[in-house]
């Protein structure tokens, strides 16, 4: 696949403005590549910094969003999320994904996985790959992102935050993580703990078991909500610790990722 990739880096460079439909916004996304970098190896850490010089993987986790700005880049859309309908079990959504051949974040993640692992992979399209892989891991996370494709991952799902008229989508991409008033490094800190036995076990899990994870909290999400439903304090306090869960485990699963690839 030909990518324009020395255009992209150079709108990668300028653009700093946060976009709608981000997976985790851009707070969360930087949430998570803080938690990975403090579990990387020393040899990951010295490759990535071969790729991405100075850039952390915090502040190249959002690249992926801010390129939707250019129109040429909407191919790139379906790379975000992956549809899946309400009501699978286990072992019926695991048999799908050992099946699909859609173009969606599970089998993005699995194709840029294997790309980066090329050790004569073209320079700058390891800048390329390893900022979207980065996002990815993220947007795998992020409930709303493995949602369901009639109403686009809760995006048609009108509901109010604290009085003002948003989407369900939204409300998880960042409302809820804007509402704890932290910086991402502050966020992260708060949140980053675990033993390394949980760490050794997260780490041996699947892409495919992520996507699971993910989805059993996405179906109680849906169950959760009503169109034009008002929320605040109370949606915080009923579902932060998922939340928090998710970006944790997005970071230990994308430091485990990148040290496969690297180390």
């Amino acid at each position: 696949m030909n990518y324009p990739v020395k255009k992209l880096f150079v709108l990668g460079l300028f653009f700093c403005l946060p976009f709608s439909s981000m997976a985790w916004g851009v707070l969360g996304h930087r949430i998570v590549g803080q938690i990975a970098d403090t579990y990387l190896t020393k040899q990951t850490k010295k490759e990535i910094y071969k790729i991405l010089g100075n850039e952390s993987i915090a502040m190249c986790s959002n690249w992926p969003d801010f390129i939707k700005s250019d129109p040429s880049m909407k191919y790139l859309d379906p790379w975000h999320y992956i549809n899946l309908k309400s009501g699978l079990g286990e072992t019926e959504l695991k048999n799908y994904l050992a099946s699909d051949t859609v173009t969606d974040a599970y089998t993005r993640v699995n194709w840029l996985t294997a790309q980066l692992k090329n050790k004569k992979l073209d320079p700058e399209k390891k800048i390329f790959y390893l900022r979207f892989l980065v996002h990815l891991v993220g947007d795998l996370h992020q409930p709303m992102h493995i949602g369901r494709f009639e109403d686009l991952g809760g995006n048609r799902i009108k509901v109010n935050w604290f009085k003002e008229p948003t989407n369900l989508h939204s409300v998880w991409d960042s409302k809820l993580v804007d509402f704890q008033q932290l910086s991402y490094t502050e966020y992260a800190a708060s949140i980053n703990f675990s033993t390394k036995a949980q760490r050794v076990a997260w780490q041996s899990e699947p892409v495919s078991e992520w996507i699971w994870q993910s989805y059993q909290h996405t179906e109680k999400i849906y169950g959760d909500i009503k169109p034009d439903d008002n929320l605040s304090y109370n949606y915080n306090f009923k579902f932060i610790g998922v939340v928090n869960q998710q970006l944790l485990r997005g970071g230990v699963h994308l430091a485990g990722l990148l040290n496969e690839i690297f180390d």
